[in-house]
């Protein structure tokens, strides 16, 4: 089968390559899928140029390869149809249509895994490449603002980075939610954000909203844009920094509350299946929708990996390995 390749670390288009694999075996327990999408998300560029920033290089390498990366294909989310089933699978069948997150491997023809992991059945209104565009983005903002920040009706949430690929789910997640939802976000962007459902859009190109007169129950930022010293000013006594990158110096701040209970929330969510199930209800119901950047092929994926590192895509990048029908991208 043929793959996105890396065996050494560095920018994608100097390292990613496409390569003839062999096509993984099954066991008892797993299905194979033959990969129609899958999408490049920032964690799968970190890990090709092992960016993993600051204190977290070291543990980083010793995790996914000292010197070089110890799985050399990259990629989480997928969608496509299961194409062998082993002997005790009980929850598919041959010819399903589904989509999930492996640890890596998504960048493939061909993916093996349990069925107990994080793999759903893809909902019949939701096309291959809107659903590989949905797990990264969306488990993410779900289990954050559900789970760890705790989101109730009627707060006040701040999401920022709001057309990026966690924070279009985490504007829609948070209006599911009951919250009044104001977006950072740019001029270009706004129009995007305010038809995911924002209340409120702020364009951070004219605006510091760490300066501004208003204040929030939770500050979701997505795309690394502030501190929990800055967002601090506009956060409600209570309030709730909710980062989703962080480093040694956030995980300290998270162990203490300031004199009028503000604290920095730290969490990595764990990509389950039924938190993806619940996720499949929300497309199918019409509250939350994939937001999709550009669709390459796979052996263009080095281009897909130069739009992530510019860090200015809105909602996901997907890569297109074999999907039946034609495909467009749409904000």
């Amino acid at each position: 089968m043929k793959a996105a390749v890396n065996k050494d670390y560095g920018p994608a288009e100097k390292v990613v390559h496409i390569a003839e694999v062999a096509r993984p075996e099954i066991n008892d327990e797993e299905v194979l899928v033959q990969v129609y999408a899958t999408s490049v998300s920032t964690g799968a560029w970190r890990m090709v140029e092992m960016n993993a920033g600051g204190v977290l290089q070291i543990p980083a390498r010793m995790i996914f390869g000292l010197f070089r990366p110890r799985n050399p294909i990259q990629g989480g989310s997928f969608s496509g149809r299961v194409v062998a089933v082993g002997a005790s699978v009980t929850r598919f069948k041959m010819g399903d249509e589904v989509f999930g997150v492996v640890g890596a491997g998504a960048h493939a023809e061909y993916i093996a895994i349990a069925e107990d992991k994080t793999i759903v059945k893809k909902p019949e209104t939701l096309g291959y490449g809107e659903a590989a565009a949905l797990p990264f983005g969306g488990l993410s903002a779900l289990v954050f603002l559900r789970d760890f920040a705790k989101v109730q009706s009627g707060q006040k949430v701040l999401v920022t980075g709001a057309s990026g690929g966690v924070g279009v789910f985490g504007v829609q997640i948070a209006k599911h939610l009951g919250a009044e939802v104001t977006a950072l976000t740019s001029t270009d962007n706004v129009e995007l954000v305010r038809s995911l459902g924002a209340d409120h859009i702020i364009d951070y190109k004219r605006v510091d909203f760490t300066r501004g007169k208003e204040t929030y129950d939770v500050i979701f930022d997505t795309a690394g844009v502030s501190s929990f010293r800055e967002a601090a000013r506009v956060l409600s006594p209570g309030g709730l920094f909710v980062p989703l990158e962080f480093g040694v110096p956030d995980i300290l701040r998270s162990m203490r509350t300031d004199p009028q209970g503000r604290r920095i929330v730290i969490g990595v969510n764990g990509d389950s299946a039924a938190d993806l199930a619940v996720l499949a209800d929300l497309v199918e119901s019409g509250v939350v929708r994939s937001v999709i950047d550009s669709i390459e092929p796979l052996t263009g994926i080095a281009d897909a990996y130069r739009r992530v590192s510019e860090r200015h895509k809105v909602g996901a990048v997907v890569v297109n390995v074999a999907m039946p029908l034609p495909v467009r991208a749409a904000a």
